[in-house]
């Protein structure tokens, strides 16, 4: 059979070496950081940590885990994470929903659909989103960090599409049951569409945990800044003033320790749910993109 020519075998036996190759990349840079983490000072800043922690000791988590300023941070992530995830999905569902349908439900549907399109294709810039969420009053607050990001079209757009191959005689049968749009919505469409929000809510998640421009743009008080805004400005910026709550301990402690230590707090949610979702992957982003 085909499947087991000597040509079919070579390129199987390249992929595997490709995905192997692109896991290591991936996965040594965050066991050096874990190593660094756990290592002591002396070894951690003459550079001599590698794979395996030197002198192991926990000291740069107790430092971390002490300073209020990135613990503050942190939760300020969570509760933008899950906020914004939230909006996100509820906003783009009701969004998909709505355009899955024809014209003769939705009247003026196609219009609808292109000016999704068009603010996805040509934003105003970041001037005027800037402008935007300062008149709005939003500026230092959290709602900076959730609304300008709500409506993501493309997502909304691999939504619509696994709507729209949803059989409609289960539409029709539960509108002839007397059934309304959101009982409809909440009842058929969502059940069988797990996969795709699992998915699309892990792009979410994924996203707002990691942005740190927005942060840096709209919030002026560096205490209301989220965590990755936080880990940019001490380990992009080099702004060591955050790195501990007591400016004293820079003396006792390795600064590169630390920060790896944050580092890899900071990692951390998005590890710990991203082998939860990662099954759903596949199979969301492939019914999402069923054309009909």
């Amino acid at each position: 059979m085909y499947y087991k020519t000597r040509g079919y075998q070579l390129f199987t036996i390249l992929n595997y070496c490709i995905l192997v190759i692109a896991g290591l990349l991936c996965i040594l840079p965050i066991i050096h950081i874990l190593a660094i983490s756990f290592s002591a000072s002396a070894p951690a800043n003459a550079h001599l940590v590698g794979l395996w922690p030197v002198d192991f000791n926990i000291e740069s988590y107790t430092k971390t885990l002490n300073n209020p300023n990135f613990l503050r941070a942190f939760f300020i992530s969570v509760g933008r994470t899950i906020l914004g995830t939230f909006m996100t999905m509820s906003v783009i569902t009701l969004a998909a929903y709505s355009l899955s349908k024809d014209s003769s439900v939705l009247k003026s549907r196609n219009i609808y659909a292109w000016y999704f399109v068009f603010t996805m294709l040509f934003t105003g810039g970041m001037i005027p989103l800037y402008m935007v969420v300062r008149n709005l009053h939003m500026m230092d607050t959290i709602w900076a960090l959730v609304l300008p990001g709500a409506v993501q079209v493309f997502n909304m757009i691999l939504l619509m599409n696994f709507f729209k191959a949803t059989p409609k005689e289960l539409e029709e049968a539960a509108l002839i049951d007397g059934a309304g749009h959101f009982t409809v919505l909440f009842r058929v469409y969502l059940p069988l569409a797990m996969a795709s929000i699992a998915t699309l809510s892990l792009f979410s998640v994924v996203g707002s945990w990691n942005a740190w421009f927005d942060g840096l743009l709209y919030i002026n008080n560096y205490r209301n800044y989220p965590l990755a805004t936080f880990l940019q400005t001490v380990i992009v910026s080099q702004d060591f003033s955050k790195l501990t709550a007591n400016p004293r301990d820079l003396l006792n402690i390795s600064q590169r320790t630390v920060k790896a230590a944050q580092i890899f707090i900071g990692m951390l949610p998005v590890l710990l749910i991203y082998p939860f979702l990662q099954r759903f992957f596949v199979k969301g982003i492939v019914l999402g993109a069923i054309k009909e």
